[in-house]
């Protein structure tokens, strides 16, 4: 049973309180991700109905005030804005995302008690760089997202001499040599993440990057695959081999929507291959990234239509 609705609203910020808002869909991008590339930002995914949402509420604002501007919290109403809890697969609530550099970098679910929020506050912040560290990663994923691999490699470079051990530099770096062919320099430099970050969903991204490009060196030219798909549209091996070569070709939302016509004409083709596929590819462009938004949209249509 829902709660009644005189108790269904969380508290509201304090007036001028930017240390803790109320993000939508549409403000997603401004409030948490950009914002994360200064500060980490929380974002507690909620809903009116939620008794733990309520009780967890007081407890994580009060935590986050108490860190001074060292975190910054973003509160999210799940049914008022269902889509990026559905992207990022939140299946239960409370829960709090961490964002850094622009990734979900941790989280947790359920109402905890302060004492475990504010530990997990303080080793989210506790690797937080300085912020001419935090300006030249910004530079540095701008440079990538524009196609500007090898300035990303000297900025992320520059991250490294400041930071040796800075995951979100080791996973961009490796990354940009991804973009530019060095297949091998990625490697390892992946190799340099310490081993309690192996985890970290940055990296994963980057892992998950590197099995894209190796898989595309067994593919052939996208004309040639191109040709083999008109010829014959049920030809589903030659349009997975499509959706792979277009993506090494930076045609990210062209290769989606080919393993999408292959999920919807034969979902159980090659053992789902199509959607794990597109997963992966996911995964690697990151969850903000259009082709991965406007993709998870479109199988979430074809999936439960």
């Amino acid at each position: 049973m829902r709660a009644p609705s005189a108790l269904a609203k969380q508290p509201a910020s304090a007036p001028g309180d930017d240390l803790v808002i109320d993000t939508t869909t549409q403000t997603f991008a401004k409030d948490v991700l950009e914002a994360s590339r200064k500060q980490p930002v929380l974002v507690d995914f909620w809903a009116p109905w939620c008794g733990p949402c309520r009780t967890l509420s007081p407890i994580i604002e009060k935590t986050v005030r108490a860190a001074r501007g060292a975190v910054r919290l973003a509160k999210m109403d799940i049914d008022a804005h269902p889509a990026i809890a559905g992207q990022l697969g939140i299946q239960s609530i409370p829960a709090v995302i961490a964002f850094v550099n622009g990734q979900p970098a941790d989280g947790f679910l359920g109402a905890l008690p302060e004492g475990q929020v504010a530990d997990f506050i303080a080793r989210i912040t506790k690797d937080k760089l300085g912020g001419e560290a935090q300006d030249l990663l910004k530079l540095a994923e701008e440079a990538l997202t524009a196609g500007n691999a090898v300035e990303a490699v000297q900025l992320y470079a520059e991250v490294l001499k400041e930071e040796p051990s800075s995951v979100p530099a080791l996973a961009g770096l490796a990354r940009a040599y991804i973009s530019t062919g060095a297949t091998e320099q990625a490697k390892q430099t992946l190799a340099l993440v310490p081993e309690t970050k192996r985890n970290d969903p940055a990296v994963a991204a980057a892992h998950s990057a590197l099995d894209v490009a190796e898989q595309a060196k067994s593919v052939g030219p996208v004309g040639e695959l191109e040709q083999k798909v008109a010829a014959n549209p049920a030809d589903h091996q030659a349009r997975f081999d499509l959706a792979v070569a277009l993506n090494a070709a930076g045609k990210r939302t062209e290769a989606a929507d080919q393993l999408l016509q292959i999920v919807k004409r034969d979902r159980k083709w090659n053992d789902d291959g199509a959607r794990k596929q597109l997963v992966q590819f996911f995964e690697a462009w990151g969850p903000a990234d259009e082709a991965t938004v406007e993709g998870r949209r479109k199988l979430s249509s074809i999936l439960f239509a």
